[in-house]
């Protein structure tokens, strides 16, 4: 098999000699390696600009993001062997970490394994083919997870905005077997069905894992509203955990429907109550009936999705932030979440101080939370890095 070749621009090597992960498109000297020349995912070798085999990766001439590193031995090239040893690290790790195989099981990056996701439910896997690069090693990451694995079936949730960029079009279609429509796991003791096939994303977030540990916490015997809850991750930890009520709001029929399920699968469906609504016009709603909670959890989307989004959607995180506080009782606890890339920790903090302002009230910070163990970081990524929480205890008089 002949591999074709990239070069890079004269200095263009030094992040790729560094670590970095990507190229982009105008690192890469055209004249000597047009990149017409190419196809989407095609797999080549790097080049630095004095003819010196640097690494290996693949292309795609499409996207900003031209080439993706798969290996700094540019001899080791993305195929079925390399992709099953890696997958084969990636679960060592998982089982260093988890005692139940519900887990993210490859980030990305994290896991040298760029554009790959993959999420699993124990004899089930959720994948996501981010890039035209993985995309074109469809049928090797399934056979490296059957060897590894035998799941009895993987779905393709192909449907990240991130495949757009890589010119790729979105669905959703089996690779193996027959997914259900709904999966169980389990997540820090508490039972769950997820919806694999009509949920957002994989079906489920187990990035936020830490963090509804943490809340679990302060919620004994409270009074909790859980807004964009979905099927209740959140809140269904909390009434597990004690919590004398919890409220999920949501703007799904769909996903509060799951809730109820879910609240059952625990016992704690008296517990558990349901607003179908936008989150905004309900914490208005609640707050114009004189409605007050102990502890708040705050998880809404990416307000923020590109850079040029950033104003809009700050403004956006100060408001929901702002009514949450307004409903809190005194000293109530707030978990504030972002899964925005582009909002980063500093100005996170700086929006909650805006919102408390905004509400009469005075923060203090009690901890800090992130994405869990199976969502390793690449050190040179910082854009990996993409979601905070900070739980906060709220002073100040609970009307205003």
């Amino acid at each position: 098999m002949t591999i074709e070749k990239i070069v890079l621009h004269k200095q263009a090597d030094k992040r790729v000699k560094q670590g970095y992960p990507w190229i982009y498109s105008n690192e890469i000297d055209t004249k000597k390696t047009p990149l017409s020349s190419f196809s989407p995912g095609q797999v080549v070798r790097v080049f630095n600009h004095l003819g010196e085999a640097i690494a290996s990766a693949y292309v795609n001439p499409h996207s900003l993001i031209c080439a993706r590193i798969v290996s700094f031995d540019p001899k080791q090239i993305l195929n079925e062997i390399l992709i099953e040893q890696r997958l084969a690290v990636a679960i060592s790790l998982r089982e260093a970490c988890f005692d139940k195989p519900y887990y993210r099981l490859v980030f990305g990056e994290g896991d040298f394994l760029p554009g790959l996701i993959v999420d699993r439910f124990d004899a089930h896997i959720v994948a996501q083919l981010n890039t035209a690069g993985m995309e074109q090693q469809k049928e090797a990451i399934k056979h490296a997870l059957v060897n590894l694995l035998n799941p009895d079936s993987i779905l393709l949730k192909n449907t990240s905005a991130i495949r757009n960029l890589e010119h790729l079009p979105q669905m959703v279609e089996p690779l193996l077997g027959h997914p259900p429509e709904f999966v169980e796991l389990e997540e820090n003791q508490v039972l769950f069905q997820a919806p694999l096939l009509e949920g957002q994303k994989t079906g489920w977030f187990y990035d936020h894992r830490l963090n509804r540990a943490l809340i679990s916490s302060f919620v004994l015997d409270k009074k909790v509203l859980d807004v964009f809850s979905y099927v209740g991750a959140f809140g269904i930890q909390a009434a597990v955990k004690g919590a004398a009520s919890v409220t999920c709001v949501d703007a799904s029929d769909f996903a509060l429907k799951q809730v109820k399920r879910n609240a059952k699968l625990n016992g704690v469906d008296d517990k558990v109550t349901t607003i179908c609504e936008d989150a905004f016009d309900a914490l208005n709603h609640l707050k114009n009936e004189n409605e007050h909670f102990d502890v708040i959890i705050l998880d809404p989307p990416a307000f923020i999705k590109k850079r040029k989004d950033s104003e809009a959607g700050l403004q956006a995180y100060i408001r929901i932030n702002t009514l949450a506080m307004k409903l809190l009782t005194p000293s109530g606890i707030l978990l504030s979440a972002s899964c925005s890339m582009h909002l980063s920790r500093d100005m996170m903090l700086m929006m909650l101080q805006k919102a408390a302002q905004r509400a009469g009230k005075s923060l203090q910070i009690l901890a800090q939370g992130h994405q869990g163990f199976d969502h390793p970081l690449h050190p040179l990524l910082p854009e990996m890095d993409y979601l905070k929480a900070f739980v906060v205890r709220v002073n100040g008089s609970a009307s205003e």
